[in-house]
């Protein structure tokens, strides 16, 4: 048998392979991209199916504390002729202020200034109208009056936090014998709020737990677990006050009010879903 002949029974032996490898091949490839479409179609693969029997209650919870931190507003206000004069005025105050705070330990961190304001002043003129006899018969227009700017007002306000409640209110006269034009908004917090918040969701949840399970035994059903939950938190009351001082008045001696903390109640309310069967 010469070379020529073997070649051809070596290809007709091939062929049929190849052909087999090749149609193999497009069949896995055709199957692959199937695969893919499928996957892509199903949007929600491992979220399982949304239960269809459920029950829903709600729990609440509550902590009280007595509140440890207290934060208030002081502001100075300065009036003067032109715009330098009064921001000095206002300046020399705040920084009276500022050093006060710090002499009764007040930190650097727990003083800032949340308003700076400049704003011109006006008085309102109206023009004198002509003297015209009574009964002439004369139509009598008076000039239009006019603003005068009579100088400029300066403010700053300082919001100030005392992490001892207990001199809340000797640091609140302090303030007023050093220039403050007025203080308010003095409001009691409780630093560990995240951890009174946790306890008041805990008995919540506890409260959310044995109200379902007190449903499940009426209906004579079982609870499989919980499929959802919501949360609403909140605090406590914030106590707003408001006081008017007087810079000129001020004194050393000026007697400190009566400060009452009294207490911030944490609450959290859940709304718990179960699946029953």
């Amino acid at each position: 048998m010469d070379e020529r002949a073997a070649d051809k029974i070596v290809a007709a032996t091939h062929w049929p392979r190849l052909m087999a490898a090749t149609a193999l091949g497009m069949l896995a490839l055709f199957l692959l991209v199937l695969t893919v479409s499928a996957v892509k179609s199903y949007h929600y693969i491992g979220t399982g199916i949304t239960p269809t029997n459920t029950i829903q209650v709600t729990g609440e919870g509550k902590v009280v504390a007595v509140p440890d931190t207290a934060t208030f507003t002081v502001t100075v206000q300065d009036t003067a002729a032109d715009v330098q004069t009064a921001q000095t005025k206002a300046t020399t105050d705040g920084n009276a202020i500022t050093d006060y705070l710090k002499s009764q330990g007040i930190v650097d961190t727990d003083i800032q200034t949340t308003d700076y304001e400049i704003n011109p002043q006006y008085s309102y003129s109206q023009g004198a109208c002509p003297d015209i006899a009574s009964g002439s018969g004369a139509v009598v227009y008076c000039p239009p009056g006019k603003q005068i700017l009579t100088g400029y007002q300066v403010s700053e306000t300082l919001s100030v936090k005392v992490e001892d409640t207990s001199k809340a209110g000797t640091i609140l006269a302090g303030v007023g014998s050093k220039g403050a034009s007025s203080v308010s908004g003095l409001s009691f917090t409780v630093s560990d709020q995240d951890t009174l918040q946790a306890q008041a969701r805990d008995k919540a949840i506890t409260q959310a737990q044995g109200k379902a399970q007190d449903l499940a035994k009426s209906l004579g059903v079982q609870l499989v677990g919980v499929v959802g939950f919501n949360e609403n938190s909140g605090g406590g009351p914030a106590y707003p006050m408001a006081f008017a001082t007087n810079a000129s008045a001020g004194s050393a001696s000026v007697p400190a009010p009566e400060i009452s903390t009294g207490q911030n109640t944490i609450t959290d309310d859940v709304t718990v879903t179960y699946e029953i069967r």
